[in-house]
């Protein structure tokens, strides 16, 4: 029977040399569809506990959906691990072409594990897999690799995922560069690869993805490009991107600003669209078969950084290294975010940290390094870190490559109060103190502080879910509300589709378009169910990595301080608030007082097997 799927993972061990492909059982695909469900399952049958993210042990997976590569519109790719940030589940996403060459070459997920002795990359032309040296490329650059790659191999078709110098030296949130210029921005999947000794994964392939059935398919996809195309959420995505999402988070007071002591920032609009515009965007541009069309292609126009090459500056990079830095100068926030993505760096929390570290050398917990004045609004001071952490230079840098929970601790007591995180994944560009949704959403998220995980901001901010009445800064009511958007979330990572598809693209479309893909009898309660199972499992294998569920909070300054500033002024997700979302979450999510999930729901969810990680 023809199917979306290629019922095959390639396998690779770098310790070995060797490489084997897997199959792919029905059950696999039944529970667990795709993409996130896939990598869920297969981390938490391949790593056991304790296991060192950056040991040989660990193993990163390059996972595509059953819908990738297909005609459906705004389809992804990502990557699962360990997270050597968190020491738990890792999933991040990418765009661009990557992903389909996945599919292209034969496989719905690609397996590394193991650690090649010298630095090499990975080579997958079809059934060809080779592991070739790649000292030559060691300490070059994202872009830079892929470039090389391509000379080398010559062809400029071939889709490449790289590192730069950051995965190289194990920066704890190094990420993984994929083609063109998409990254796997969190959490240090780059660290990950680069404690593998591998440099980048080179991929061409010349097959085409079977679908089922391909008549009820191209009505499946003509129903979702209407969809889109009659959705004004996408149409505002089309033209400006999420920067618009600046000035809206600066209306409402969530907007990050000086270490989030702040809820709002006085220039904010010189980071939003119109000013990205005026000095960046010189047009749209696309990931591989997405008419959404929500990045940008650019360059910086004027001033010291005249002549840099850039895209849009996402929200989250235009507010921590922009509004939360105290920089309103947006040329100088996108030459930030350019040199986050050539060395391979996560541009979200490398942001929160130096935000951390101006305010901990401002109030004198730690020295500023000699010669470099660390304040907020110092854009010399940021780009000294910046290189400084990258390259794991000088006190200073080697202490923030290691994330901001691991730095507060080292630092001591006073330093912990300002480090914002939740399980050690630097907190978003999203203030929750004016949304407490917002704030039981990143205590509960299953890879640390994410936003991508339950985003209840618009809900909460219109006041209403489902038809009840919502209170944004009331407690009560939140823990539903979150469940069945982490529940959806996953679900959809299942396919694994972008975002901002489904601002417009309907659940029953979604559906309807897997069904005609795989040929797998599928409705919008299947793909939440999914979700919920993969949410439980997840959780279970994150206990058993050493989560301890009193980490199921907050940062300091989000319960300690009121905000100071904004419509929610005065306000702060207290102790008492976060126990009662926290326990109410926990009856309503089958799990115990204590966040462990009940033998009866894991049956439910035919997940009793994960009895033996508990």
């Amino acid at each position: 029977m023809s199917s979306a799927y290629t019922n095959k993972l390639l396998m690779i061990d770098l310790s070995r040399e060797s490489f084997e492909t897997l199959p792919v059982s029905n059950d696999l695909k039944k529970d667990f569809i795709g993409g996130k469900g896939f990598g869920a399952k297969l981390l938490y049958d391949m790593v056991l506990p304790e296991t060192d993210p950056l040991g040989k042990d660990n193993v990163l997976m390059f996972m595509t959906g059953p819908l990738t590569g297909t005609m459906a519109p705004a389809m992804r790719g990502c990557v699962v691990t360990k997270s050597p940030l968190t020491g738990i589940f890792l999933d991040s996403y990418f765009g661009g072409s990557f992903a389909p060459e996945i599919k292209y070459a034969g496989y719905d997920g690609l397996i590394i594990k193991g650690q090649a002795k010298k630095p090499v990359y990975i080579w997958i032309n079809d059934d060809t897999v080779e592991i070739r040296d790649a000292w030559h490329l060691w300490g070059t650059d994202t872009l830079k690799a892929n470039e090389q790659i391509k000379t080398e191999l010559n062809d400029d078709t071939i889709k490449i995922a790289s590192i730069g110098q950051a995965g190289e030296n194990q920066v704890l949130f190094a990420l993984v560069c994929c083609e063109y210029n998409r990254q796997a921005g969190r959490g240090g999947a780059g660290a990950v690869m680069g404690s593998k000794n591998l440099k980048a994964i080179a991929i061409k392939g010349s097959k085409l993805v079977s679908i089922h059935d391909p008549k009820r398919f191209t009505k499946a996809c003509a129903t979702a490009f209407k969809e889109l195309e009659a959705s004004p959420d996408v149409e505002a995505f089309r033209v400006a991107g999420t920067a618009a999402s600046v000035d809206f988070a600066n209306e409402t007071g969530l907007l990050p600003h000086k270490n989030y002591q702040n809820g709002t920032f006085s220039k904010a609009s010189k980071l939003a669209d119109k000013g990205q515009a005026r000095h960046l965007w010189l047009g749209s541009a696309a990931c591989m078969g997405c008419p959404i069309r929500c990045s940008k292609i650019g360059a910086i126009r004027s001033g010291k950084y005249k002549g840099t090459i850039t895209d849009i500056i996402e929200y989250e990079s235009a507010a921590l290294m922009g509004s939360n830095l105290d920089i309103s100068d947006i040329r100088a926030v996108a030459h930030l975010t350019k040199l986050c993505d050539l060395y391979g760096m996560d541009s979200m929390s490398c942001g929160n940290l130096i935000g951390f570290a101006m305010e901990a050398c401002e109030k004198g917990v730690i020295p500023s390094p000699q010669g470099i004045s660390l304040c907020f609004g110092n854009i010399d001071a940021a780009e000294y870190l910046v290189h400084a952490i990258a390259n794991r230079t000088g006190e200073l840098g080697m202490l923030l490559s290691k994330g901001v929970k691991q730095a507060s601790e080292e630092i001591g007591i006073t330093a912990i109060d300002l480090a914002v995180h939740a399980k050690g994944l630097e907190s978003p560009a999203w203030g929750p103190r004016g949304v407490s949704g917002m704030g039981l959403a990143y205590m509960t998220t299953d890879r640390g502080g994410c936003h991508q995980r339950g985003f209840t901001v618009t809900y909460e901010l219109s006041g209403e879910w489902k038809g009840a009445p919502l209170d944004p800064l009331s407690p009560k009511g939140k823990a539903r509300m979150v469940i069945a958007l982490q529940n959806y979330s996953a679900g959809r990572d299942t396919l694994v589709n972008c975002d901002f598809g489904s601002y417009g693209i309907s659940d029953d479309t979604y559906a309807e378009l897997l069904s005609a893909a795989t040929g797998q009898k599928t409705d919008p309660a299947t793909l939440v169910e999914t979700g919920e199972r993969i949410w439980n499992l997840v959780r279970c294998f994150n206990l058993a990595q050493g989560l301890d569920p009193k980490k199921d909070t907050l940062a300091p300054r989000f319960v300690n301080e009121p905000l100071p500033d904004g419509p929610s002024k005065g306000h702060r997700i207290s102790a008492e608030d976060m126990d009662y979302m926290r326990q109410e979450y926990y009856q309503l999510r089958g799990w115990d007082k204590k966040g462990i999930p009940l033998d009866k729901r894991l049956n439910q969810l035919r997940i009793a097997y994960a009895g033996h990680h508990k």
